[in-house]
């Protein structure tokens, strides 16, 4: 009689139970719940908050990319690219044969200024808006008349 107990799989199957049997554990939050949210995803929304604040004032914004990156890139890969200068928060991109103009907020600079959510989405707005100036050769205030303000 020989009831040998077949040996487990040990694929990347779905696991049933933790280590201690105590069940699966599961999200947090659910999903529809802000709480669920990753920080990425949050920053991305005053992103676009931002975004659609200013396309009703300036309908030309359609035609621009907004992008979120982490972190601005050095230029140039030796170790002289270090400088005294300081981390931008964000950037622009003129179009460019058949490529759309881009406007680019750095997340993890503007989230290291920044304390709490209120002042983050200021800060994120006064990005977004010094960026578009550039782009369209104006002055930040032409952009938004209640730049600056607190």
């Amino acid at each position: 009689m020989d009831n040998r107990v077949p040996p487990r799989a040990s694929g990347p199957g779905p696991r049933r139970r933790d280590r201690h049997g105590r069940g699966m554990r599961g999200p947090i939050a659910p999903p529809q719940v802000p709480l669920a949210a990753s920080r990425a995803d949050a920053f991305a929304d005053l992103v676009q908050d931002s975004v659609e604040r200013l396309e009703r004032r300036w309908p030309q914004l359609a035609d621009i990319d907004f992008l979120v990156l982490e972190v601005p890139r050095l230029e140039g890969g030796s170790g002289d690219a270090w400088s005294d200068e300081p981390v931008p928060l964000g950037g622009v991109a003129p179009a460019r044969e058949g490529r759309r103009a881009k406007v680019v907020v750095y997340r993890r600079p503007v989230e290291i200024r920044s304390k709490g959510r209120d002042e983050r989405a200021a800060l994120v707005h006064e990005v977004v808006v010094e960026q578009v100036a550039e782009l369209l050769g104006l002055t930040p205030e032409t952009v938004d008349p209640r730049y600056g303000e607190d």
